[in-house]
């Protein structure tokens, strides 16, 4: 039940999202400068939004090797596909417990730890993109005068890095040091619900355990590596879709718009995170003084086209694998 009004909660916000961008501008002059705009370009940027998940793949492997090594990359891209092809087309983010689920169906790693390393795989999504959204406000182009909550960006960035480095030191403490802190834990659980304390003991072993690449320096060097690849290459498709419809924002812009995004779609939201993304789009890109119905007609145009390619990967993969949406949401009312 809560898992449905949840659902039903983030379409209900991505509707409003939506018709709140579509009310402050002309429908009929987004049209246009979608029109007007370069194909080319945004065929190169849909490209780079699509090959973000062969990376994502890659470096889940890299997670994965200290417990399964040398997994084959076939299983680990299909499962990356169909996840992410879920979370497109259903509602409450059930792709990531479909990806687990999928990887256990071609592979030895037993379900929980596929879970765990989908844990460790967005930690380290979560470091990269604000650090690089501390970056992008390093750059001499970005504009000095922008303020949030009465705060500097710069403050924010300041206090996101600080935010990144406590939760490194967590991380490595619980992967060098889990009993203690598992027993901490059940101390504070305990006065609370047993069966909170045994489930939330359960999931701190099992993250725990998927934490284990941190232990190694070469593997979390790796899996670093991937990580910045993948929202490198994120960001690059990002700002070749902006000058694709004559938004000449600094690639730094594209930096901190994904770590907006990505804190923008932590809300419940629809399918394909329609609404929420196009929102953030126009508040981050008003930042560099683009215009609303120019934000607007980028975040249409490019939600859409990077949609498509791997919706319609993981939907072929699915079939061949004899999945439906049926059974993948199973799975995620399961878990």
């Amino acid at each position: 039940m809560k898992k449905h009004f949840r659902a039903l909660l983030g379409i209900a916000i991505s509707a409003v999202l939506l018709w709140w961008v579509l009310r402050e501008v002309s429908l009929a002059t987004v049209l246009h400068e979608l029109s007007q705009a370069n194909p080319w370009l945004f065929a190169i940027a849909t490209v780079c939004a699509t090959l973000i998940f062969p990376l994502r793949a890659r470096r889940w492997r890299t997670i994965l090797d200290p417990i399964y090594p040398k997994l084959p990359f076939g299983p680990l891209w299909r499962a990356t596909a169909i996840g992410m092809m879920v979370n497109n087309v259903v509602p409450a983010r059930a792709g990531e417990v479909a990806r687990a689920y999928v990887l256990t169906r071609e592979t030895p790693v037993p379900f929980s730890t596929s879970i765990a390393s989908i844990a460790v795989d967005r930690v380290f999504d979560a470091i990269v993109v604000l650090l690089l959204a501390f970056l992008s406000v390093l750059d001499p182009r970005f504009p000095s005068n922008v303020r949030i909550a009465g705060e500097s960006i710069v403050s924010w960035a300041i206090a996101g890095a600080s935010l990144i480095g406590v939760a490194v030191v967590v991380f490595y403490a619980l992967v060098f040091f889990p009993a203690p802190l598992i027993r901490l834990f059940e101390l504070f659980a305990r006065r609370l619900s047993p069966r909170l304390e045994e489930r939330g003991r359960a999931a701190l072993i099992t993250f725990s355990e998927g934490l284990s690449v941190l232990r190694s320096p070469r593997h979390f060097a790796a899996v670093m590596g991937w990580t910045i690849a993948h929202w490198l290459m994120n960001a690059l498709g990002w700002w070749i879709a902006m000058l694709a419809v004559g938004i000449h924002a600094p690639f730094s812009a594209a930096l901190l718009l994904q770590a907006m995004v990505a804190l923008g779609v932590a809300v419940p939201a629809a399918p394909g995170y329609f609404g929420i993304f196009e929102k953030v789009a126009v508040l981050g890109l008003a930042i560099y003084s683009v215009s609303a119905s120019l934000a607007t007609s980028w975040a249409l145009g490019f939600h859409i086209l990077s949609f498509l390619p791997i919706t319609i990967f993981g939907a072929v993969y699915a079939a061949r694998l004899n999945l439906n949406l049926k059974d993948l949401q199973s799975q995620h009312n399961a878990a």
